[in-house]
């Protein structure tokens, strides 16, 4: 399996890969990274910058080759599920790091701690409303703690902002909308929300004092 770490989390939420990293060690899966993994291609999709997106994509289906590929990041998901397909035909053998890890908890090779904590979840875009992968965290989480949901949640989900270039382009805007997908986060009443996606991390921890964790280090936090 390779672990595609993901532009964001790469060079600025190194402790992503770091949990996701343990928890593989610690369940006994077989994995390697890339040590020059370029960028998926998400972003200039995104912004327009098809020509440009195309050549990248075309390196990395070299490089990929018959890869299961694991990514901890809902933009490379969708990128390498839907947009490769869609460009090139190609269809890649892709698992988001929810997936996985709700797997090897169901099959004992991550042993977790439940309590009665509560928790919300926030859904990414690209993982919910475009890629359709609602329930593998919800289930993962309720497995740890209790899951108490926002107002708008699953396809309903409010987006955090950063999304798209967004965060980059029109930071104002992005941190507008960080703020009021926060407001959810605390009319839950929860300390704490998890999330599946880098960028959603990023932009819902700097606007906001709450706990805000991925997926990733919130189970290496719960385990036994």
């Amino acid at each position: 399996m390779l672990y595609f770490r993901g532009c964001t989390t790469k060079k600025k939420l190194e402790n992503i890969f770091n949990s996701t990293e343990k928890l593989l060690k610690i369940a006994n899966v077989d994995y390697e990274i890339l040590d020059d993994e370029n960028c998926c291609g998400s972003i200039l999709l995104r912004i327009g910058n098809d020509e440009e997106a195309k050549k990248l994509i075309k390196n990395n289906i070299a490089t990929f080759k018959n890869e299961k590929i694991l990514v901890s990041c809902a933009g490379c998901y969708m990128t390498f599920k839907e947009d490769y397909k869609k460009l090139f035909n190609v269809n890649l053998d892709v698992l988001h790091s929810s997936q996985l890890f709700k797997k090897l908890i169901d099959e004992n090779k991550l042993n977790i701690n439940a309590s009665d904590i509560n928790v919300t979840y926030h859904d990414p875009c690209h993982l919910t409303r475009h890629s359709y992968e609602l329930d593998a965290p919800r289930e993962l989480i309720k497995s740890i703690a209790n899951l108490k949901e926002m107002e708008n949640n699953r396809e309903n989900s409010k987006c955090c902002g950063a999304g798209g270039g967004v965060k980059s382009a029109f930071p104002d805007i992005a941190k507008s909308i960080a703020k009021s997908r926060l407001k959810e986060v605390e009319d839950t009443k929860c300390e704490t929300v998890i999330t599946t996606c880098p960028f959603c991390k990023l932009n819902l921890d700097e606007n906001s004092s709450l706990e805000v964790l991925d997926l990733s280090e919130f189970i290496l936090k719960n385990l036994v």
